[in-house]
Parts: structure tokens; C-alpha cells; sequence
């Protein structure tokens, strides 16, 4: 399986794996542009520009791009985060020019219509509605909004329902022409192919309007600007009726260029990864006081956090909430054991490999990896990192970041924090 990688004059990277053997391929677009990148006056914009690059193009209906992929039994979708957007489709390998032209199209030469707009508005405000009935993803944005406060980091990625209701054709269409430029954007296709072949098929796909046409420009990775967390509160609580109660605790983490991402990895999956977890024996095995029960860290540029979740009765919040720090605390003191290290690395590398049997799934690496780092980490590179966590590389991380004061987010039956404020002490 090979990785190549050519870069067009106009700064556009083209990352592409051939993966011999197999009748797919995943064809995907990386932008550098999320959540983050937005003001006030435009937040929800990137997501919002995600649902409307689909609604049509100079040559292509709405219909007529969900139809083109469907017919040929393909997949196509898109998602955004804080900081990228990706559109991508898998098809059988022969319609892999098919995908290349589609997705390139809604890129290039979207027409944003004023209709359109209009129309999808009403759409991403209903998936606001459907975020606001689910606490357990809820907890996760007041979580961020509670540790980040009022920053690019703390706002929502979807928007708020206001922020929505303001933004006019105008504003998203010249956020469209500001942000996806080529020096911007990752192309990354796996399966099963040839990488000159992609390249050229890319460049004519991409190349409408004039859209390789820009000044010539160097790619930059997203600059490490550090976003401070919230001094000022570290409880934050949505009453809601609910009948369990959701909870979130997290502290600082790793950037997403400290080396120590690796150590953060399996330190998390230690902690809250699987039904052999720390987490999930204390709280879930031993008491039978919560069904899910999960950690996880987030990187991003200048900033990370490290967060653990659990669902459990309102009246039972404040004692899993105890669980939780002591377990911190103890493994901050103490570090992991031995046994405890080896299945984190071994469940960390295992999933990764697992992770990767699709052409989806190989497609989303080496465009992220490209977008993010600049480079593509091998998977035996990874591996390696992974299989040299050390048991003083945890302790040390354990030590520094589970110490620092924690922050809480808390979905729940509950008016007043006074709830948990011995708790968080």
C-alpha cells in the first residue's frame, strides 16, 4: 500500500493510497476552515456552507448531485468540526471519476441561491432542535462552552439559533469565496488506484471557473494560537427534565503538536476506554451506578482537553462525580499499572489497525493527517509510538494534566450547583 503526494502550484495538496486488491474507492475534499475560524456575526457559518454546497452548482441540481452517486450505488456525505470541513463520497472503484467530478463541483461552483439558502437555514435549525433532545451530545457542547467560554473554541459548531437566523446569502457566499481556496484544501482519495491518474483527473475536476487560477501559494498548517480556558467558572449546568443525569469532567490536555499525544492516547483509553477501564470497573462493574461510561481527548492547534463522561441517576451525580476525581487523583499519584498500560497500548493500537479496513476509513487518515500535520504518519510509525508509551511518560502526563483543577458540565434535573460544589472542590 502506497502513500504519494503531489502539490499544485496553486497550493492545492493531492494525497492519494493505493490500496491493490480492492474494489473502492473514497474520494475526499479537506478544508482548513471550522467552527473556529468564524466571528460572532457569521458563527454556524462553515457548517451552514456544508449543508448548502449540496443544495446545487452552476451545472448540477440538488437532485442531480444526490442522484449521480446513489445511482451508482455509491455514498456521499460531509461533515465539520472546529477546525475542518470534509466532503467526500465512496464508490466502486471504476466510478471514482464519477465521485472526483461531483465533489469537485460542489466546491467550485456552488451558486448559493438565495432560495437555498432560505431553505437549508430551516434545515440546521431543526438539526439544532435535534441536538438540544439529545442531553448526552448536549452535555459536550456546554462542556466546551463552560471550559472555552465566549472563544471561537467554546461556541458551538452548528450555531446558535440566532447567529442562523441573521446569516444572509451574502455573508455565507463570501465566506465560500474567502475561505476555500486551494492553498486550503487537502484532496485525498484511497483505494483501489493510480496516483498520476487521480492527479490529472483531479486537476480538470478542480479546475472550473478558474479555481486553480490564484496567485501562486504555499500551504500553511493552522497557526498554534493558545486559547486560555475559563478562569472564571468551572461548573456549568443545563436543567433539564431529564431521567438520567449527564456529566462531563475535563481539565487541559495536549495540543495537537505535542509529541505527548500518543502518551495522551492510551492514558485515555486506560482511563475510559473500554469495559476494562478504570472508569468503567469503578463506576459501572463494581457499584452499578451508571450504564456509559467514557473518556476521550480532543486536540486542537494552541489548545486540548481531556474529558470523561457518564450517564447515571440524578440523585447518584455527586457520588459518581467523587468516583471520578478519585480515580484521577490515584492515577495521578500512582500512575498505571503494568497490566493496565499494556491493554490500553494494545487496545489503542488494535482499534487503529481495525479502524483501517476500509477505504473510507484510509482516506479520512491521510487527508486529515495531510490537513493537520502537514505530513502522513505510517502505520508502523504509529504503531511504534504507540508501543513506546512508558509507564514514566504516563505518570508524568497523569501528574500534570489530571492535578489541574477540573471543569464540569452537568445535563440534569438540577436548579442549583450548590449540587456539586463540594464535589469539585
Amino acid at each position: 500500500m502506497t502513500v504519494r503526494k503531489t502539490v499544485l502550484p496553486s497550493g492545492l495538496r493531492i494525497v492519494t493510497e493505493e490500496i491493490p486488491g480492492v474494489r473502492s474507492a473514497a474520494y475526499g475534499i479537506w478544508v482548513n476552515v471550522g467552527s473556529r475560524d468564524e466571528s460572532t456575526k457569521v458563527a454556524g457559518a462553515s457548517h451552514f456552507l456544508e449543508h448548502l454546497l449540496f443544495k446545487g452548482t452552476k451545472t448540477r441540481s440538488a437532485l442531480d448531485i444526490s442522484s449521480s452517486i446513489e445511482a451508482v450505488g455509491g455514498e456521499m456525505n460531509a461533515f465539520t468540526s472546529k477546525e475542518y470541513t470534509c466532503f467526500y463520497a465512496r464508490v466502486i472503484d471504476t466510478d471514482l471519476p464519477l465521485a472526483i467530478d461531483v465533489i469537485s463541483d460542489l466546491i467550485t461552483s456552488s451558486i448559493a441561491r438565495p432560495e437555498d439558502v432560505d431553505a437549508e437555514r430551516k434545515v440546521v435549525l431543526e438539526e439544532i432542535s435535534m441536538r438540544d433532545d439529545d442531553p448526552s451530545d448536549l452535555v459536550h457542547e456546554l462542556f466546551a462552552e463552560t471550559f472555552y467560554g465566549d472563544t471561537t473554541l467554546g461556541r458551538p459548531i452548528l450555531g446558535s439559533v440566532q447567529s442562523i437566523k441573521s446569516l444572509t446569502r451574502n455573508s455565507i457566499f463570501n465566506y465560500y469565496k474567502k475561505r476555500y481556496l486551494p492553498q486550503d484544501i487537502v484532496v485525498a482519495v484511497a483505494g483501489n488506484l493510480k496516483h498520476q491518474k487521480v492527479v490529472d483527473q483531479v486537476i480538470k475536476a478542480i479546475s472550473r471557473d478558474g479555481f486553480l487560477d490564484h496567485p501562486k501559494s504555499d500551504y500553511n498548517l493552522r497557526s498554534n494560537t493558545s486559547v486560555r480556558r475559563n478562569s472564571k467558572k468551572n461548573i456549568g449546568i443545563l436543567n433539564r427534565k431529564t431521567e438520567q443525569a449527564h456529566l462531563f469532567l475535563g481539565m487541559p490536555g495536549v495540543t495537537r503538536d505535542d509529541k505527548r499525544r500518543f502518551t495522551m492516547g492510551v492514558l485515555s483509553a486506560a482511563l475510559g476506554g473500554g469495559m476494562s477501564s478504570r472508569l468503567f470497573q469503578e463506576i459501572r462493574e463494581k457499584r452499578g451506578l451508571a450504564y456509559s461510561v467514557y473518556s476521550y481527548a480532543q486536540q486542537f492547534a494552541g489548545s486540548g482537553f481531556i474529558g470523561f463522561y457518564a450517564g447515571c441517576n440524578p440523585s447518584k451525580a455527586p457520588e459518581v462525580i467523587s468516583i471520578m476525581r478519585d480515580v484521577l487523583h490515584d492515577v495521578a499519584q500512582n500512575g498505571l499499572t503494568h497490566e493496565e498500560l499494556a491493554r490500553a497500548q494494545g487496545a489503542v493500537s488494535g482499534a487503529l489497525v481495525l479502524s483501517q479496513e476500509d477505504t473510507g476509513s484510509r482516506m479520512s487518515r491521510i487527508g486529515k493527517s495531510e490537513l493537520v500535520y502537514g505530513e502522513i504518519m505510517s502505520f508502523d510509525q504509529i504503531l511504534k509510538e504507540v508501543s513506546e508509551v512508558s509507564s514514566a511518560g504516563i505518570r508524568a502526563l497523569a501528574d500534570e494534566i489530571l492535578h489541574a483543577a477540573p471543569t464540569l458540565a452537568v445535563v440534569g434535573p438540577f436548579s442549583r450547583r450548590s449540587v456539586f460544589d463540594r464535589v469539585m472542590k
